[in-house]
Formats: C-alpha cells, structure tokens, sequence
C-alpha cells in the first residue's frame, strides 16, 4: 500500500511542463507547451478580432452593414460546422488551425475598405475557417491532455480542465486588451476617432493576427493521439458507452443530446452580452464610451473565473458541481435584471452594469472551461464530430440573438435566457446522474 501511495503521490506532483518530446523542427516541446504556445496565438488573434466584432454597429451603419455582417459570419458558421470534422481529420488539427486564422485575418482586412462586396465574402470566409478553427482548438487541446495524462499518469480529467483552465483565461483576457487597444488608438471621440484613426486601428490588428499565425504554424502536429497505440491509458478515461467501434455518431449520441441545450445555451448567454447588454443595461447608465469599460471587467472576471474552475477540475462530478456555481450566479443577474433592476443616479447606479458584468463574467468564464474540457472527456473517440456539433449548438443559438434581438424588448429576452437556463441545468444534472450511476467516468 505504501508503494502504491508514494506513486501515486509521485505520479501527481509531475509539473505541466513534464513530458518534453522532439517537434519536426528538432526542438524538444512539452505537451503543456504546445497548449501555452496555442493559448498565445488565440490571444493574438482573439485581441484583434473580438474588438472588430463589438465595433461593427458602430462603425459600419450604412445599410447596416456591420450587424448583416455579422448575422451572416454567424449563420454561415452554423451551416458550415456541419462539414467542419472532416475537413479538420483531412487536414490535421493544426492545418486546420493555420487555415482557420486566415480567416479572421482576412475579415479585419476587409474593415479597411467596409463596403458589400468586401465585408459579405469575408464574414462568409470567416464563418467557414472559423469553424474549422474552433473545432481544431478543441480536438488540439484534448489530444495534448490525453498525451500529457497518459505519459505522466494523471487524471485525464484534472489535466483537461487546467488545460483548458488556462486556455479560457487567455482567451477572457482578449476582452481586456482588445479593448484597451481600441481605446488607445481610437480615443474617447463618437465618431470613432475619423478614417486615419480606423486604418491604423485595424492595421494594428492585421500585425497581431500575424504574430498570430506564426505562432500557429509553431505548434506540433498532433494527427494521432500520443499514447493509444502502447496500450497505456490516463486515469479516469472511461466512457458512457464506448461507441468506438459502433455507428453512432455524437448527433445521436443521448450524452450529446443532453449536453446539447447548455451548449445552446452558452451560445445564447454570449450573444446576450453582445447584443443586449451592452446595449440596454449599459449604455443608458454609462453610455457608448462606458461600453468598453464594462466589457472589460466582464473579460476580467472571466480570466480569474477560467483560471479557477480549470484548477479545480478533476472530472464529471467536479465540472456538475462548478457548473451549477456558475449557473446560479447568471440565475440570480437574470432575476435581478427582471424583477428589480431600474437604471439609477449616482455612484451606486453607474456601478451596477459593472457589478452585472463582473458576476457574468464569471458564469461565462465557468461554462467556457467546462464545456470543452466534458466535450473532451465524454467523446474522446470522435473528438472533431463532438467539438463541430457543441460550435454548431452555440453558433446557432447567438446567430438567432443577433436575429431577434432589435425586436425584442430587454424583459422579453431575460425571461427566454432564462427558461433556457432552466431547461439546459435540468438536462445537464440528469446527464451527470446517469454517468455517475453508472460508473462511466472513475473519481
């Protein structure tokens, strides 16, 4: 027993950066360097892209230019998700991650001359490459933590969520920081600053996406995941059921379709932020320059939120018990929005957006972690299909927020977000209940 004990005690005090192995240049590359180095390159890009993405409405109002972009970047995703885990297999996760950057790339371009025939190709592009990004980030990620458990003897599911722990908090920080680059470069001016102040905006953004991509095109292949093939297998890897030699795909899947409404409704919540809140919980109190400031401490909070949740991860039973934290948390904002909140005078009523932001932020941050790391734990065996169809469900949830949003009143939404909140932490619970009797997943 004591032997058993000091391995196991060994076995979990080996550091993420354990494990190095050769990358085809030569260089000698940990498992968790490979998640460090994509986590970067996503905070270039995402630093660029995110501010572009809030200052379409702003900038672009001719024709509604900007929000049509937007509704067909989002619905052309969705179509596109549906093809997004062949063509990732086809190309490799990191082929598809340099493919998917060029992407976003070529939308921030396109903002250097907004016009109909340059923004509507290159929101459809983006829709396109983006899927095939975000599901190659989910299938890399999954593949290096399975790697790194494997070699290291560790809980798959602990390593997944600090991978993903630290993913998401880079990932927050864009908020953060590509918001205060607009507010450098642009100013505090309502016209945003005039056409040479834009230019050099999005200039800025083209160098970040650049350094962006380099640092794509430096991450390892990861075709195979490392350690299948000698029989060995990380703690805690153990699925409900095992379908890898069945026909069944994720869409049929009962723990995808369980799953299913609390990706839809993360999709859902995001859009919210986007589209609702910012627009009608915000700027009435703090107006369009207080914009910036409330996303940024919702960015903030998502950073620490992510960081925490991804440490505290060990498994199903840990992510139900985190993601209910978070859940309750967005409940109580949603209630407070809909029965007692009025916009208010003074300090106390220009610090309520924040308060609202900081607290969604942290819901946010909680189901950004936990989704990737149970989409990576629950579907394993096709990670690419699994992580396309949970984009699909998100996808399609914002892209109908941004549709029915300037239609819709601000009780109108929060009582949906609501339900849709209910319905999602009820199938969800279920789904744990079932894997936890069981025995699917080991603690």
């Amino acid at each position: 027993m004591g032997s058993r004990r000091d391995d196991e005690e060994q076995a979990a005090a080996v550091p993420l950066l354990a494990a190095a192995y050769p990358t085809p240049s030569g260089l000698r590359r940990s498992h968790a360097g490979d998640v460090h180095l994509l986590s970067a390159a996503f905070l270039f890009v995402f630093s660029a892209y995110l501010p572009t993405q809030n200052l379409q409405s702003t900038l672009n109002t001719e024709g509604n230019l900007g929000a049509v972009s937007m509704g067909i970047l989002y619905a052309s995703f969705t179509v596109f998700t549906a093809t997004a885990a062949a063509v990732v297999r086809w190309l490799g996760s990191r082929g598809a991650l340099v493919v998917g950057t060029s992407g976003y790339a070529l939308f921030i371009l396109a903002n250097l001359l907004p016009t109909w025939y340059t923004m509507v190709p290159a929101s459809v592009y983006l829709g396109f490459t983006s899927s095939l990004m975000w599901v190659g980030q989910g299938t890399y990620l999954t593949s290096a933590a399975f790697s790194h458990a494997t070699e290291n003897k560790l809980h798959l599911g602990q390593v997944l969520g600090r991978f993903n722990g630290e993913f998401w908090g880079m990932f927050a920080s864009t908020q953060v920081i590509g918001n205060l680059i607009s507010l450098v470069v642009l100013g505090n001016d309502k016209d945003g600053g005039g056409a040479n102040k834009k230019n050099l905006l999005f200039t800025v953004f083209l160098g970040c996406m650049v350094i962006g991509i380099v640092l794509m095109c430096l991450l390892s292949r990861r075709d195979k995941i490392r350690g299948e093939s000698d029989g060995h297998e990380p703690q805690g890897r153990s699925f409900l059921p095992d379908t890898s030699g069945s026909a069944v795909t994720p869409l049929a899947d009962p723990r995808m379709l369980l799953l299913a409404p609390l990706l839809a409704y993360y999709g859902l919540q995001k859009a919210f932020v986007w589209a609702v809140f910012t627009k009608s919980v915000v700027t009435p109190v703090l107006g369009v320059a207080g914009v910036g400031g409330a996303m940024a401490v919702y960015g903030a909070a998502g950073v620490v939120s992510s960081l925490v949740a991804g440490r505290l991860t060990s498994g199903l039973r840990s992510s139900t018990f985190i993601v209910s934290t978070g859940a309750v948390l967005q409940a109580g904002v949603l209630l407070w929005l809909l029965f007692l909140y009025s916009p208010m005078d003074g300090l106390l009523g220009s610090a309520a957006p924040l308060v609202v932001g900081a607290v969604w932020g942290v819901g946010d941050g909680i189901l950004n972690t936990q989704l990737s790391a149970l989409i990576g734990l629950l579907f394993e065996n096709d990670k690419e299909a699994a992580f396309a169809l949970g984009k699909m469900w998100q996808a399609a949830a914002t892209a109908a927020v941004f549709f029915l949003s300037p239609g819709a009143t601000l009780q109108g939404m929060l009582a949906a977000l609501a339900a849709a909140l209910v319905v999602a932490v009820a199938a969800f619970l279920f789904l744990s209940l079932v894997i936890e009797r069981s025995h699917a997943l080991k603690f």
